[in-house]
């Protein structure tokens, strides 16, 4: 057994650092917490701060050179590193202040191994760029995509760019949609790791290139790993000069979904 940091790979340096933010998020969960104002009514909370720290010393202690780009404290490290890890310590940030318990915590390496950690089912969804697996009471399983749940979730949170050409709101209107899904809508990017791990059929968001995003890169890098079709609302690669993102569990799943999506835009 592996146990110096030099010697972990980066996979479970992923898992690591998951680990160590939702410990801190499950702990300070409950509490009276300080809002730091973001603007726009969006805020961070202590436990966001608090999490961010503790990722960030797993990821120093095992890779002292590598960048960290961090929802929270921005970019850290060498400018010209040539290894960054993108940071969200907890996605769902509205959802914890109020007492909901869906938030996840998403770290990844650009273009390497990624984790994303749901702290109050205790599960970890992980990959190393090639396999995708979730990690829970101690054992592997691999991640397998489906869409039999039917179950699609749908992110309506502001801001709109894609409106008036693409609304997802007019998306859970379409007839095509109410006789084939059933939506679910969302305010955390859990929501694209259950796309991988079989409990969504496919997760749908407006906005511009998420492939770099702290919020989306780990999700992203999961569902590739387990075989999902991940492509922007235009259904071009997610990546430079993206829009948004669709998931879909099948081909058959995602090409619906751009039927529809297609639909409402030429209108």
């Amino acid at each position: 057994m592996i146990t110096s940091n030099a010697g972990r790979d980066d996979t479970e340096i992923a898992i690591a650092a998951v680990r160590a933010g939702a410990d801190v998020v499950r702990g300070m969960y409950g509490r009276r917490l300080t809002r730091i104002d973001k603007g726009a009514g969006d805020f961070a909370t202590t436990a966001d701060v608090e999490a961010e720290k503790a990722i960030l010393g797993v990821i120093r202690a095992a890779r002292p050179d590598d960048a960290v780009l961090g929802e929270e404290g921005g970019q850290q490290g060498a400018s010209g590193a040539v290894r960054q890890w993108l940071v969200d310590p907890l996605c769902g940030t509205l959802n914890y202040a109020v007492g909901s318990m869906l938030v996840a915590v998403n770290v990844a390496l650009r273009d390497g191994a990624a984790a994303v950690a749901d702290p109050f089912a205790d599960e970890v969804f992980f990959t190393d760029g090639e396999t995708a697996r979730v990690r829970r009471n101690g054992t592997d399983a691999p991640l397998v995509p489906t869409s039999a749940t039917g179950l699609v979730d749908v992110n309506l949170d502001p801001p709109f760019p894609g409106a008036p050409g693409f609304r997802a709101v007019d998306l859970l209107a379409h007839p095509g949609f109410v006789e084939r899904f059933r939506p679910r809508v969302v305010s955390t990017t859990l929501a694209v790791a259950w796309v991988a791990a079989g409990k969504r059929a496919a997760y749908v968001t407006d906005g511009g290139d998420l492939s770099g995003s702290v919020h989306f890169a780990a999700g992203i890098a999961l569902c590739r790993a387990a075989g999902c079709v991940v492509t922007g609302i235009d259904g071009a690669p997610a990546g430079p000069g993206g829009r948004g993102l669709v998931v879909a569990a099948d081909a058959e799943t995602h090409g619906l979904l751009m039927s529809m999506i297609r639909g409402r835009e030429a209108t």
